[in-house]
This record gives structure tokens, C-alpha cells and sequence, in this order.
């Protein structure tokens, strides 16, 4: 099935300290933080096969429906690869762990039905390009399920997020910038958006610059008549994606 080699080193993303950071704050966030409920919301209804683009330590496993088939869960950083590993062994559905970059996907082009970005769109170090690459491997009509932080639609912390991305942000959390704007990003792709909604992270108590999160479905378009695959605009359809 992985057919060409990454054009990536096979640990273009190294970041070990922030990975064990992560791995223990993520797990906290899940019982205690409400992300177990949105990580329900945003793979509701998936089937069929999915690749999800950095899996981290595969906290999203346990939320895949039995309707799926397989899921190719790629993810570049080798201690969250470890621990992804681990957690596909605890879960029914078919998990294959890869190493690869979202740059550069390992896979044959349109070979999914469904691609998952849970909180890695922030960190990805050509957005348009890792866009790019998800949108190749989607078959038309397939979906992009995404829950993203990103830019916050106030302006005070909207300036504080480009500061901290132009400075320590990224050096403290593995490349992770809080300014981008996943929904624009995912438009210009060429992707329709469908479903989604703006929420916060944490939900209640203090505010930091990765709290505005989006989670919602968008879909690679059919072809019109006439044209190349991924060429001009899209067919409408209805998703059972996040409400």
C-alpha cells in the first residue's frame, strides 16, 4: 500500500521532551479536560478507511467506530510513534503506525475515504503543502474530519499568538504555532468546508493562546464532467460529521 518513499528524513521531527510532555498532558486533558467528548465529535459516523495525519501517542484510536475499516495513522515523531504503537494494540479497529510527514505522505494517492487532523495542522512546517498531500490521498468525495486550534477571533489575543509564534511558542511546544488560520487554510486547499463550530479549549477556567479551536468536516470535491481528478469545483453533500 505505501508505495513511495517520504521525501523527508524518516525523523524529520524530532522533538523528545516536548513528546513526553505531551504524552502525559494529553492524557490528563482526555479525563479531565473534556477531549475524550471531542475527540466522540469529531470521528462520529467515520467508516471506511482513514489516515490520520500525526497521530501522536494514539489517543484517538479508542474513538474510532467498528464501521471502520482500517486506519493508516502516521506520525513523524519516533517517542509519540512508540506510544502510538502501544495504544493501536489496545483497540479493535485495524491500526497500522507509519513513520512519515504530512509533507509527504507514504501512501497511494486517493486510496482513503476519510483523513483525520487532531491538533497537528498547528505544528505541520508547509501547511499548503501537507494540505495538499491529505487532499491527494482523500478519493473524491472523501472527508477531512479537523479539530484545530488557531487564530482567536479577538484581536488582543490575536496579537499576542503572532508574537508568541514569532518568538518562544514553537521552540517550547514542537514547532506548534497558535496564529494559523486552519479554515482559510483548508478553503484555499480547495476543499468545501461543511459542518463545524468554533469552540474553546478548556471550555471554562483561564484562557491561553491555543484555546479558540475549530471542529468540523470538509470534503475533497468531484471533479466536474470534463475535467482531471481534483480539478474545479465540487459536488455538495451532505455529512454526518460533527454537529
Amino acid at each position: 500500500m505505501r508505495l513511495r518513499a517520504s521525501a523527508l528524513p524518516r525523523d524529520a521531527v524530532h522533538h523528545p521532551v516536548f513528546a513526553r510532555f505531551y504524552a502525559r498532558f494529553s492524557v490528563a486533558a482526555d479525563k479531565k479536560g473534556g477531549m475524550a467528548a471531542h475527540r466522540d465529535e469529531l470521528l462520529a459516523g467515520v467508516s471506511g478507511r482513514v489516515i490520520e495525519i500525526g497521530a501522536g501517542n494514539g489517543l484517538n484510536f479508542a474513538h474510532y467506530p467498528c464501521a471502520v475499516s482500517e486506519v493508516v495513522a502516521i506520525e513523524p515523531e519516533r517517542t509519540l510513534r512508540v506510544l502510538a504503537a502501544q495504544a493501536a494494540h489496545r483497540v479493535e479497529v485495524p491500526v497500522d503506525v507509519v513513520p512519515g510527514a504530512a509533507e509527504a505522505l507514504p501512501v497511494k494517492s486517493e486510496a482513503f475515504d476519510v483523513a483525520v487532523a487532531s491538533l497537528v495542522l498547528c505544528s505541520v512546517r508547509d501547511l499548503p503543502r501537507a494540505l495538499a498531500e491529505i487532499k491527494r490521498v482523500l478519493r473524491p468525495g472523501g472527508e477531512l474530519r479537523f479539530f484545530e486550534h488557531g487564530l482567536a477571533p479577538d484581536k488582543g489575543m490575536a496579537r499576542t499568538q503572532r508574537v508568541l509564534d514569532r518568538t518562544v511558542w514553537p521552540l517550547l511546544f514542537g514547532g506548534c504555532h497558535t496564529a494559523r488560520d486552519p479554515l482559510a487554510a483548508i478553503e484555499a486547499a480547495g476543499f468545501q468546508l461543511g459542518v463545524h463550530r468554533r469552540l474553546t479549549v478548556p471550555e471554562h477556567g483561564p484562557k491561553v493562546p491555543s484555546s479558540p479551536c475549530v471542529l468540523g468536516v470538509a470534503r475533497r470535491p468531484f471533479p466536474d464532467p470534463g475535467q482531471g481528478p481534483g480539478q474545479g469545483p465540487g459536488i455538495p453533500a451532505q455529512s454526518p460529521g460533527p454537529k
